[in-house]
């Protein structure tokens, strides 16, 4: 048995994937804590892992909820601007703090999200190997990648490259106080100072929820990088009740724009007039940013929920209107549902830019919201097949990807050799690994 440690950011889209990763090695035998502010542990303690809090008297029960709350009132460039100096604060207290609640836990290995980017350097510190898990977008750069937070396509030439280029260079300038913060602590623990970013993830083995046909093209991902994709499961959910009898088995669509861009109440708004009319019924789920009591009466008279079972819904969907957060992207991607992307924030215009990219769906951005875009994006992907067809090629590729099951083999064999998997092994790797740990 070994004993896992966890170190992702509180919010719904890292923690769930994380915990029911986690889930699937407790299951195997392990133990598994996950090191986090005391808002993720409710969440993590439902999942049946094991918590250890961090900063409390920093970050109190309901504080980085209120940082999520303020940050959903945002879009675009403030909305990252904020989240970056968030950032900013929780590395310093995780680097003052993780270390030694960790080796005192006796962690044998870490598993670090990949937008957790202290994870790595406070592993190295106590020397524990560790995995870097990317939960959203994956953050590698490539010259021909555009930036996580541009809705820009992908264009390899050299004006595409330039374009890049510049869009980094502005990147850099906005995450230097982040990158201060971390070099600052390399120094003082005499570790290596990072030369590129792409330096700070694991040197074992990194995993994204991504399946590869879910990305533009890649020529510089490292030998031990692996699409795996989406860690879900339902068994690991917490039920939500939901007025099922309500439905009248006309075409479902699905509206979410997750559990922190949700304060833009406008936006349901304008979702429910732009599917008035339409042969379809609409479900909105507010994420929590809002009670459905405190919205005006919508057009069309939708349905409309705090929460949702949003697994259950999306396999009686069909179409999915999302903020493009990465887990409700593969979650429809799983069951087959083409999307209508309206992103907000953070990487949400980098996973919209890959929708449009790989045709499973059509994008919206926030500046050009209108009910008349939002219903001719709709009707679009409602009539024309191809895009239906691509969501089920996706679904298959996902399939494919092995998911938690193939996600936790690959720990389990760094775990047990102390040497990087690579991606031309993993179909050798076996699901008894953990037997031997």
């Amino acid at each position: 048995m070994t004993h896992f440690g966890i170190l992702c950011p509180a919010a719904d889209g890292h923690l769930n994937p994380m915990t029911t990763l986690g889930s699937e090695l407790l299951r195997r035998g392990h133990q598994v804590t996950v090191f986090c502010f005391a808002d993720a542990k409710a969440r993590t303690l439902a999942s049946g892992l094991e918590f250890q809090p961090l900063a409390e008297n920093e970050f109190p029960l309901g504080a980085i909820a209120e940082n999520l709350t303020k940050m959903g009132e945002l879009s675009g460039l403030a909305a990252l601007r904020y989240n970056f100096n968030a950032v900013v604060k929780t590395s310093a207290v995780i680097f003052r703090e993780a270390p030694e609640i960790i080796k005192k836990a006796d962690v044998k290995a870490l598993l670090v999200d990949q937008y957790s980017l202290e994870g790595g350097t406070v592993s190295e510190f106590i020397n524990l190997p560790f995995i870097t898990i990317c939960n959203g977008l994956m953050l590698h750069r490539e010259a021909n990648i555009p930036p996580i937070c541009t809705l820009w396509q992908y264009n390899s030439n050299w004006g595409g490259c330039l374009r890049n280029q510049v869009g980094y260079q502005s990147l850099n300038l906005l995450t230097k106080p982040i990158k201060e913060v971390i070099a600052e602590y390399r120094r003082k623990w005499k570790l290596p100072l990072h030369s590129h970013p792409n330096d700070a993830y694991s040197k074992l083995a990194q995993l994204s929820q991504q399946p590869p046909k879910f990305e533009f093209p890649r020529k510089k991902l490292p030998p031990h990088f692996h699409f795996t994709g989406p860690y879900h499961n339902p068994a690991t959910r917490k039920p939500v009740p939901f007025p099922f009898e309500k439905l009248t088995g006309q075409p479902l669509i699905y509206a979410s724009m997750g559990t922190i861009q949700n304060q833009l109440l406008e936006v349901f708004q304008t979702i429910a007039s732009a599917c008035e009319g339409l042969d379809a019924q609409l479900v909105i789920s507010l994420g929590g940013g809002a009670s459905p009591e405190s919205l005006p009466q919508l057009p069309g008279n939708p349905i409309v929920v705090g929460y949702a079972p949003q697994l259950e819904l999306l396999q009686k969907a069909t179409l999915t209107i999302t903020h493009a957060g990465m887990n409700t992207t593969l979650e429809s991607l799983s069951y087959g549902v083409p999307m209508v992307a309206i992103p907000v924030a953070n990487d949400q215009p980098g996973v919209a830019a890959r929708i449009a990219y790989t045709g499973v769906g059509e994008v919206v951005s926030l500046k050009e919201l209108s009910v008349d875009k939002v219903r001719s994006a709709i009707v679009k992907v409602l009539t024309q097949e191809s895009y239906r067809k691509r969501a089920i090629e996706m679904q298959k590729a996902i399939a494919r990807s092995g998911g938690t099951t193939r996600a936790a083999d690959i720990i389990e064999q760094v775990v047990l050799t102390g040497k990087p998997v690579l991606a031309s092994q993993i179909s050798n790797l076996s699901c008894g690994v953990q037997s031997k740990i």
